[in-house]
């Protein structure tokens, strides 16, 4: 066994956010900021004493993609000024149960299921979810036109609140497709229909327009 102990780099500000995807459920949640966080590895997953950590902002658009980016460089930091402190005798680990809140957020595994849009649900929830699941695994919906389904990945969208919202509808509006939400439109700008390429809002409705599809809710 190594002789100072084994460290892990795990991306959020533990103990928040343990478990497989702690960067895409700290947007998804609309988190306004997120860390990394070095630790020593005990028997259970993430439960080690704390050795140091870092905290980075989300912007309203940043997606999981550019917060793994932006971690990336501040938990590279990180993990060497940790390194060094074991090293040089400097560390003071606090153990997690010091340190934990009344409300632990869990980061489970994502799976394909979890990309499903619910158009039910508020604007801003939609917009933290898609933004969340960019660029990688990507949220989804159903569309329907005339008993055909398909299958529709969205990567990148703004919020409208303008207008009447009808839930579960598409429309164009401003050369984009807008989504019916609760309580405002999601207007996208990236898009991907199944058994096409994923291209933006201007390419995408050169080829497809949404005149009598609605959304599976």
């Amino acid at each position: 066994m190594p002789a100072l102990g084994t460290i892990n780099l795990h991306a959020s500000l533990l103990p928040q956010y343990r478990g497989a995807a702690p960067i895409n459920w700290a947007v998804i949640n609309g988190e306004k900021e997120t860390g990394a966080t070095t630790f020593f590895i005990e028997k259970e997953i993430d439960t080690g004493k704390i050795i140091d950590s870092v905290k980075i902002p989300i912007g309203e658009k940043d997606n999981a993609g550019t917060v793994h980016d932006n971690l990336m460089e501040a938990g590279a930091q990180l993990l060497l000024r940790t390194v060094k402190a074991i090293f040089d005798g400097t560390t003071n680990p606090v153990s997690q149960n010091e340190t934990e809140t009344k409300e632990l957020k869990p980061a489970p595994k994502i799976f394909k299921e979890d990309g499903l849009i619910n158009w039910n649900h508020s604007a801003l929830s939609v917009y933290n979810k898609i933004r969340g699941l960019s660029p990688y695994p990507g949220a989804w919906t159903k569309i329907t036109k005339d008993g055909l389904t398909k299958t529709l990945k969205i990567y990148s969208v703004e919020i409208d609140a303008d207008g009447k919202v009808h839930t579960g509808q598409m429309i164009v509006t401003n050369g984009k497709i807008a989504f019916g939400c609760s309580d405002g439109w999601i207007l996208a700008d990236d898009l991907q229909l199944e058994g096409k390429k994923r291209m933006g809002s201007n390419e995408f409705l050169n080829g497809f327009q949404p005149v009598g599809w609605t959304t599976v809710l």
